[in-house]
C-alpha cells in the first residue's frame, strides 16, 4: 500500500519492491490511499481480502493501532515511517539526521536565518522538524528558528513559502520537508521576484528525479528509496519464509546532494 502515487519518491520505492520480490518468485499487488487515512484503511482491507502472503505499508498515515492490528493478521513491514511495534518490522530513513545535514549545509554557507516549511502529518515530517530545531539550537541559532505549516505537496509548499514571504526579515535559506514541497516553494519565491540561490537558498528532501531535473537542480537530502524498498521485501520474507517473529527496525542514514539551489548567504536585505 503506497501512500502517494503522485510523489516520485514512492515510484522509486515501488521499483525496489518489485525487483526484489521477483527474485523471491512472488508477484506484487499495489494499492494506494491517496494520502487519506480512511482510504488507506480501505486499500489495506482490499489487499487482505485477496489473502496476500505479506504486506508492505509505504508511508502510511493510518493510526498506530491500525498498523498493529494489520500486523497481527499478516506479516507486515512499515516503510518510511518510524514504528516500534512488536507485530511488524520497519525500514526508515533517519529523518532527524537528514534535517540536521540540511541545516548544517546552510550554516556552512554563512546562513543564520534558516526557516523550515514542515511536512504536516506526513510520514517523516516530525523527525525532520525535530532535526531542524535540534541543529539550529546546536549552532546557537535558536533565535532564528522559524517553522511554517506545509505538507508533502507542491501546493502546501507554495502556501508555506507565502507565509515566509510575509515575514521580515526574510529568511536567507529555506529547508522544505520534501522535494515536492520545495518545488512549490521555489515557484512562490520566483513569482515574488526572488532569485534562487542569489537571494534565497532552498533545500528539499528525498532527492527524487524531480530534484535532478536540470531546470530545477534542487539541493536535496538523499534517502536510498529503491534500496529501502528492497530491504522491506527482505524483511518481509524473513517473516513469511523463515518464520521470524521478533521485530526488526532498520534505520538508513541519509546524505546530501548539493545542486544549484543553495549558495553563500546574500547581502543583508530589509
Amino acid at each position: 500500500m503506497v501512500s502517494d502515487l503522485n510523489n516520485p519518491f514512492f515510484g522509486d520505492v515501488v521499483s525496489g519492491i518489485r525487483e526484489r520480490a521477483g527474485e523471491f518468485g512472488y508477484k506484487v499487488l499495489f494499492s494506494t490511499g491517496g494520502r487519506q487515512p480512511e482510504l488507506e484503511e480501505e486499500a489495506i482491507e482490499s489487499l487482505l481480502e485477496l489473502r496476500v502472503d505479506g504486506l508492505i505499508l509505504a508511508g502510511p498515515r493510518i493510526s498506530k493501532d491500525s498498523i498493529d492490528r494489520v500486523g497481527r493478521e499478516v506479516p507486515l513491514v512499515v516503510l518510511h515511517r518510524p514504528t516500534t511495534g512488536v507485530a511488524s518490522d520497519s525500514v526508515t530513513n533517519d529523518d532527524v539526521a537528514g534535517a540536521e545535514i540540511a541545516v548544517d549545509h546552510c550554516a556552512s554557507q554563512g546562513h543564520s536565518r534558516i526557516a523550515h516549511i514542515d511536512g504536516g502529518i506526513g510520514a517523516g515530517s516530525e523527525g525532520r522538524r525535530e532535526g531542524y530545531e535540534r541543529a539550529m539550537r546546536r549552532l546557537g541559532l535558536e533565535q532564528h528558528i522559524v517553522i511554517v505549516p506545509g505538507g508533502f505537496t507542491e501546493n502546501r509548499g507554495w502556501e508555506g513559502a507565502q507565509e515566509l514571504l510575509s515575514k521580515r526579515p526574510l529568511p536567507t535559506a529555506v529547508f522544505a520537508a520534501n522535494d515536492l514541497c520545495a518545488i512549490g516553494a521555489l515557484n512562490a519565491f520566483e513569482e515574488a521576484g526572488l532569485s534562487i540561490p542569489a537571494e534565497i537558498s532552498l533545500l528539499g528532501y528525498d532527492n527524487t528525479s524531480l530534484a535532478a531535473l536540470r531546470h530545477v537542480s534542487l539541493t536535496s537530502v538523499h534517502q536510498p528509496s529503491a534500496e529501502m524498498g528492497s530491504m522491506a521485501v527482505g524483511r518481509l520474507f524473513e517473516r513469511i519464509d523463515e518464520g521470524r517473529e521478533e521485530p526488526k527496525h532498520d534505520v538508513v542514514l541519509p546524505s546530501l546532494v548539493v545542486r544549484n539551489t543553495t549558495g553563500p548567504v546574500p547581502g543583508e536585505r530589509a
